[in-house]
């Protein structure tokens, strides 16, 4: 065959896909999202004609073209659409980039008005699809963006904060030249697979591995005789001691479906999986209870029976982790009874995945010097690090963790999945080990959204003041606790805390179940617990008959008042940076009330919005540390810990050091994600790469300038106050030093860092109408609105494309994502049956930011990454039920649940 005009001699193996071959010959630009046809992240180009390679028979490519998005331009440049999408922030993460360029570029003006079904068969998690048409339009008609082309990143003139710079790598990145963690696999490295149990709760009487062992080509076979004692959380905080130590890399006990039985190390993935099919495991069948509400029940099998509160496990007996029983003002019960006006409803939400795009895996070696080295796709280098050694009671200057470009997060990567027994393997081994999810493994056991029941009861005085606010939350763990602490904290946190009420009462436990486990999701608990409040007040709204933008501006903390818990005590960490809530209600209800796509005839229209708040990043303190080193050709390296996995966070800090150094971005190189490179970083959670990361490079960067001048004074024999800073060098009394001239052999070394140790609040509101086909059940947005109080905005296009990410998510949980789990088995472990929504189902989106600056943020910045998602679901619920005359209390709002609702079943 032909691959991108170069001949490749290849003996495909039987059943192989063309996929597989392509990548083992070094083609990298075709990534694996699903290998079923679903996502389009492996397409390519067939004799012109663009195919998903998962689906190709590899021996069909015999004597055929085939074209790669490395190949695209024959002469190794851009085609236009790759050009379009890279100058136009057509990606985040960039996972599905290659493939969906593929597919765009053999679209021409007649494919445009059917553009949404074109790229059906692509699927993006990151953008919310709407840079992506603009990009695939203005590659086939002609600019149409509404602000342009951003400024490339190599540009010579400083292209500081607040100016839409591209990303560094877009070019490579459309292309599929910018490595992830399986585009670089070491030589020789051993396959590792791993065999999931059948059943929910059961202990394992024995594992015959001999068979398994026999297979030629298996050189290990590990079960729980062989892993550590030790047991841990996959879930990853600052403070290990935050997560429940539930957790044994492999255990004598399964709690749920798909858990890790027995690992299989191989030299191929066909021994591999060969050998698990020939382990032999005899299991003793244990009680499984699957509802929470039953789980906490007396009487219900306990899970993990031998946890207790000094493993962060509350009530195991109740197969409680964590609870929260707390208010202040009074009888909650007692304000409500003698409430003018009382309001209440119970709501739930369904199992939601992260799907993104790479999934979970890591490859591991030993170094030169026999240091383990884990490259990985995390949010959470260093803290994965930290528990590495922990687990192998290893120093850390014995263990490197590092992170490419990662294919997507959102959260789901804040855990421990696959480099433990990655470590673990090389370790045993001695050998380079790789080890990656399959598409259904993210569905068995990686992680989902907590599902939760939310009960509300809202009491007011006749003008809609709130009089008081009763709070009960039922969060469904799964199997093993990780992150269900904080989640049930935050989720319950801010959004009490976000309106005012003299009565406050909490009541929310997280609960063992032997289902698939929960974890942690963008927006970490707020957008399930906004659900219930948010909808209730639009219940109260409709009873008082007052517009639902007015009650939150009756109710909702206003800049300088108290910032209270959930048990009345002032936060001492949260402070008021800044306060934009009032402007996003202004501005989304303005946007909202103007014309929209009209509603075809028998439908029914209905209006609805929501409000959230976010703090900008974790309690109890969220570290980073980086350093800004001059070197001696005057360019300047930076080094911080945070992943890049389409958060934009590695873009805006070369903007900072340029608005700082005066530098142009060509001039400044930024490393990252490396615990090598820097002392720390908590990870790329809590949206804080710019709140906290991005502080500590700003303080770095200011180090630098400062050393740089007292470089110049002592070389010129002056006072640094005599001295001043400028881009091409140092003006002293005697003339201007060069950068190029103050760098030593080792250069110039600042350092910076942030402890996070004081908090913000940011705010957004979203804002629809919607058309409800009452014959169908069909939901079609008709204006899609969101204000959102961003501080300043550093990237603008970067922040929109965070913020219309964020929304197409809440749109997705709010219709369609559901994990389907029936006595513990998922039902739908694919994107084929899992509705990952395409780009037809996600409209473009209106975005306002509010005109604020935090105090505390860099240059006024707040965070912005995963705040967006909390209010969608709510104000969609709240336009549908205005729409129908009837709420619906269950999400996601299926077709079928808005059908019956709409039939009154």
């Amino acid at each position: 065959m032909d691959v991108d005009g170069a001949p490749v001699e290849a003996a495909p193996r039987p059943g192989q896909s063309l996929r597989t071959l392509l990548r083992e010959h070094g083609a990298t630009s075709v990534k694996k999202g699903c290998d079923a046809g679903d996502c389009g992240a492996c397409a390519v180009l067939l004799d012109g004609e663009p195919v998903h390679s998962c689906l190709v028979p590899a021996a069909r490519a015999d004597g055929r073209a085939v074209t790669t998005a490395a190949g695209l331009a024959p002469d190794g440049g851009l085609h236009p659409v790759q050009e379009a999408i890279a100058s136009g922030f057509g990606f985040q993460c960039g996972f599905c980039t290659p493939g969906m360029s593929v597919t765009a570029s053999c679209l021409g003006p007649d494919d445009l008005p059917d553009l949404d079904r074109r790229l059906k068969g692509s699927l993006c998690r990151c953008t919310g699809y709407r840079p992506i048409r603009e990009a695939i339009r203005e590659s086939v008609l002609g600019p149409v963006r509404e602000t342009g082309a951003g400024t490339p990143a190599g540009a010579g003139a400083p292209a500081g904060v607040g100016r839409s710079v591209v990303p560094e790598p877009a070019r490579r990145v459309v292309q599929g030249r910018e490595p992830y963690t399986f585009d670089e696999t070491p030589d020789g490295a051993l396959v590792l697979r791993v065999l999931g149990s059948p059943h929910p709760h059961a202990r394992i009487r024995s594992i015959d591995s001999a068979a398994a062992r026999a297979v030629p080509g298996v050189v290990a076979v590990y079960t729980h005789e062989d892993a550590p004692a030790r047991r841990y959380s996959t879930g990853r905080h600052e403070h290990r001691t935050d997560d429940p130590d539930d957790t044994r890399m492999l255990d004598d006990v399964v709690r749920h479906v798909g858990q890790r039985v027995a690992a299989v190390v191989a030299e191929t993935a066909a021994a591999a999986e060969q050998a698990l099919s020939r382990l032999r495991v005899d299991y003793e069948l244990l009680p499984a209870v699957f509802d929470p509400e039953e789980a906490r029940t007396a009487g219900a099998p306990p899970i993990h029976p031998d946890r207790t509160p000094d493993d962060r496990v509350a009530d195991a007996a109740r197969n409680v982790v964590a609870g929260m029983h707390t208010g202040y003002g009074g009888d909650v019960d007692a304000a409500l009874a003698s409430s003018a006006v009382t309001v209440s409803g119970t709501w739930s939400t369904g199992r939601s995945i992260h799907a993104q795009l790479e999934t979970h895996g890591a490859v591991g070696w030993l170094d030169d010097e026999g240091r383990l080295v884990i490259r990985s796709s995390t949010q959470v280098p260093f803290l994965t690090r930290d528990e590495l050694c922990v687990l192998f009671d290893l120093p850390r200057e014995r263990v490197r963790v590092y992170a490419p470009r990662v294919g997507g997060g959102f959260g789901g990567k804040q855990e421990i999945f696959t480099e433990d027994l990655v470590a673990f393997a090389v370790l045993r081994t001695g050998r380079p080990v790789a080890y990656e999810f399959s598409r259904a493994d993210e569905f068995w056991r990686s992680a989902m959204r907590h599902p939760m029941r939310v009960s509300v009861s809202l009491g007011a005085d006749e003008t809609g003041r709130l009089t008081a606010l009763k709070l009960d939350v039922l969060s469904d763990t799964g199997a093993y606790g990780n992150h269900a602490i904080g989640v049930l904290f935050h989720g319950c946190a801010e959004s009490v805390t976000l309106y005012r009420s003299p009565v406050v009462r909490v009541d929310a436990e997280a609960v063992y179940t032997n289902n698939v486990p929960s974890g942690a999701f963008r927006g970490y608990g707020l957008g399930q617990v906004t659900l219930g409040i948010e909808s209730a007040l639009d219940l109260l709204a409709q009873r008082l008959e007052l517009d639902p933008f007015e009650l939150r501006r009756l109710n909702a903390v206003r800049e300088g008042d108290p910032i209270r818990t959930a048990d009345g005590h002032v936060e001492d960490d949260l402070v008021w940076g800044s306060y934009g809530l009032d402007q996003c209600l202004d501005l989304a209800q303005g946007a909202l009330a103007r014309d929209g796509e009209e509603a075809p005839d028998g439908w029914l229209v209905g209006e609805g919005m929501a409000a959230a708040m976010i703090a900008t990043l974790a309690p109890r303190g969220h570290i980073a540390h980086a350093t800004a080193t001059l070197r001696p050709d005057g360019t300047v390296d930076l080094a911080t810990g945070t992943a890049e996995f389409g958060n934009g966070t590695t873009t805006v800090q070369r903007q900072i050091a340029a608005s700082v150094l005066g530098l142009g971005l060509d001039r400044i190189r930024l490393s990252h994600a490396d615990t090598d490179a820097v002392a720390h970083d908590t990870g790329a959670f809590a949206s804080a790469g710019i709140t906290v990361a991005g502080k500590a490079l700003h303080a770095a960067c200011v180090a630098l300038r400062e050393r740089i001048v007292r470089e110049a004074a002592t070389r010129s024999g002056c006072a640094a106050s005599d001295c001043a800073y400028t881009p091409d060098g140092v003006r002293t009394p005697t003339g201007v030093v060069a950068l190029e001239d103050l760098a030593g052999p080792e250069g110039i070394v600042a350092t910076g860092e942030e402890h996070g140790e004081r908090r913000s609040l940011a705010f957004n509101v979203h804002a629809v109408r919607v058309a409800v086909d009452p014959q169908t059940g069909v939901v079609r947005i008709l204006r899609n609105v969101h204000a959102a109080d961003a501080g300043f905005v550093m990237n603008p296009a970067q922040c929109r494309g965070q913020i219309e990410g964020g929304v197409a998510q809440g749109l997705g949980g709010a219709l369609y994502e559901e994990v389907l789990v029936e006595e513990g088995v998922v039902l739908n472990p694919a994107f084929r049956t899992y509705r990952v929504p395409q780009s037809a189902d996600i409209p473009d989106v209106e975005i306002h930011f509010a005109d604020t600056s935090d105090d505390l943020g860099p240059f006024g910045a707040k965070s912005m990454s995963e705040s967006p998602y909390n209010p969608v679901a709510p104000a969609i619920g709240n336009a549908i039920a205005r729409a129908l005359g009837s709420r619906p209390y269950r999400q996601p709002f299926t077709r079928e649940r808005v059908w019956r609702l709409a039939q009154g079943l």
